[in-house]
C-alpha cells in the first residue's frame, strides 16, 4: 500500500564510536525510534568527513583507526519528528541534528510475509513443560508452536501452562521472580511429568503467508488469539505473526497518512470513549492493599485503577509492579505470600500492612475519550502498553481501551 504525504527528515551527524550509556550512539538511536515507532530510520558511515572541530575522519587504509563520521536518517510526519525531536537531542551531546521538509512516499506493508518473524522458536510433541517455560522465558515470548518436521501441531502458551499444567504465575510475571522461586515453579512443571503434548492447544489455527494483515487480524479477533503460526501453500511453518506485529504495522500506515487511508480500517476513525470498556475495577488510595488485589485478581484486564474521591486517576496497581517491588531481598515473606495470592486457588486471607496509595504505581498511560483510535494505536506502541486508561477532560476514569478491541476494529469488527 502506498500513502503520500507531507513528511520530513531528521539527519543526526555523528561519529562511529560516539556512544551512550555502553551503546554505540547510531545504533541507540535507531532502536529508539523503532520502539517510538516512527516510519523509517538509517545508519549510514561516510567515507571522510569533519564536524565543528575540523579534524578530518577518513576510511583510507592507512587511517582506519580514525572515528568515521555517520549520518542517521529519521523519516515521518512532521508533528511526529517535532515530538521525536526532545528525546533525540536528549540522547545526542556532540554532533550535528537538521530538519527538512520533504515530500513522500511510503511503502506500507500489508501482507503477512511482511511483518511476521521467519526465525521461529520451537518445541517437539515430547518436550518437558519445564523446557517449554524454559525457552519462552529465555526467548522472551509468551507462545511457541509445537512441530512434527516442519508441521504445526498445536501451540503451548502461557495460559496452557496455567489452565492444563497447573502453573501457579502466568509467564510474565516469572520473567521477574527471583531465581529460587522461578526454579521452584519449574520443578513443579517436571514433578507433574507433563510434556508440550499434554498440554498444548489443539488444532492448531494458522494464516497462510500470503494473506493481508486485515485478515490476520480478523482471524486473532474471531478466536481470540494473540498470535498465529503463518505456514506456506505446502502447511510448513514459515514464521509468526504476534498481535503487537499487526498493531505496528497500522500504527506505522495511520502515523505516515495525512487522512486515513482508504484500505485501512476505517473504523480507526472512531475514538476511544466509543470503543472503550466501561466496566473498571477502581480503588482508593487509602484501602488496604489486599482490597485491590482480591479486585485484581477478579478481572481479566489483570489492573485496578487508583481513583481520589472525585473519581480523578491518581495511579494504577499492577500484578507485574507488585511483584517486582516484593522482590527485594529484606521482603521474601511478604513476596511468596503475594505470590500465592496471585496464584488461582490462593490464599486470600494474608495482611500486608501496606496501603494502595503505597504500593500503586503513580505514573499512568492514559488517553482521552475523543482522542481518535489511530492515536490511541499509536499511543500503545510509543509506550508498550497493553491497556490504556481512558478519561475526561478532568482527568476522571471513564473506561479502558486494550489491545484486544483495536485488534478487533483492525479486522473489520465494532
Amino acid at each position: 500500500m502506498k500513502i503520500h504525504g507531507e513528511a520530513e527528515v531528521l539527519r543526526i551527524y555523528i561519529g562511529d564510536s560516539d556512544r551512550l550509556g555502553g551503546r554505540l550512539l547510531h545504533e541507540a538511536i535507531v532502536d529508539e525510534a523503532r520502539k517510538r515507532g516512527m516510519a523509517g530510520a538509517t545508519a549510514m558511515r561516510g567515507m571522510i568527513g569533519f564536524g565543528a572541530n575540523s579534524l578530518v575522519h577518513t576510511a583510507k587504509i592507512l587511517r582506519l583507526s580514525e572515528d568515521l563520521p555517520v549520518v542517521v536518517e529519521i523519516v515521518d510526519k512532521p508533528d511526529r519528528i517535532a515530538a521525536f525531536l526532545p528525546i533525540l537531542e536528549d540522547m545526542v551531546s556532540e554532533g550535528t541534528i537538521t530538519r527538512h521538509a520533504v515530500r513522500a512516499t511510503f511503502n506500507c506493508p500489508m501482507r503477512v510475509r511482511e511483518v511476521m518473524t521467519s526465525e521461529v522458536a520451537t518445541v517437539a510433541p515430547d518436550a518437558p513443560l519445564s523446557e517449554v517455560l524454559k525457552l519462552l522465558l529465555d526467548k522472551g515470548i509468551k507462545a511457541v508452536p509445537v512441530v512434527q518436521g516442519r508441521k504445526v501441531v498445536g501451540m503451548v502458551t502461557g495460559g496452557d501452562l496455567l489452565n492444563r499444567a497447573g502453573m501457579g504465575l502466568r509467564v510474565s510475571l516469572h520473567e521477574i521472580l527471583p531465581e529460587d522461586m522461578r526454579g521452584e515453579e519449574a520443578r513443579k512443571l517436571d514433578v507433574a511429568g507433563k510434556t508440550a503434548r499434554d498440554v498444548m492447544s489443539g488444532p492448531v489455527v494458522t494464516v497462510n503467508i500470503r494473506a493481508r494483515v486485515p485478515e490476520a487480524a480478523a482471524l486473532m479477533a474471531s478466536r481470540k488469539l494473540k498470535r498465529l503460526p503463518v505456514v506456506d501453500d505446502a502447511g510448513e511453518l514459515a514464521g509468526i505473526v504476534s498481535r503487537i506485529d499487526i498493531l505496528k504495522t497500522i500504527a506505522t500506515a495511520t502515523a505516515v497518512s495525512d487522512t486515513l487511508h482508504p484500505q485501512l480500517p476505517q473504523g480507526l476513525g472512531l475514538t476511544a470513549g466509543d470503543v472503550m470498556l466501561r466496566d473498571i475495577p477502581a480503588i482508593l488510595p487509602d484501602a488496604p492493599l489486599e482490597e485491590a488485589l482480591n479486585k485484581l485478581v477478579a478481572t481479566p484486564l489483570r489492573r485496578v485503577v487508583v481513583v481520589d474521591q472525585e473519581n480523578h486517576v491518581v495511579g494504577i496497581v499492577l500484578d507485574g509492579e507488585l511483584i517486582r517491588r516484593f522482590s527485594q531481598k529484606e521482603r521474601p515473606g511478604l513476596l511468596r505470600a503475594l505470590a500465592d495470592l496471585l496464584t488461582p486457588g490462593g490464599v486470600r486471607d494474608q495482611a500486608f500492612g501496606v496501603t494502595v496509595g503505597e504500593a500503586m504505581r503513580p505514573d499512568v498511560f492514559t488517553v482521552p475519550q475523543g482522542m481518535p483510535l489511530t492515536a490511541v494505536l499509536q499511543r500503545m506502541v510509543e509506550t508498550g502498553g497493553k491497556r490504556l486508561v481512558v478519561v475526561d477532560g478532568e482527568g476522571r476514569l471513564r473506561g479502558m481501551v486494550d489491545r484486544d478491541t483495536v485488534l478487533r476494529i483492525i479486522g473489520g469488527g465494532q
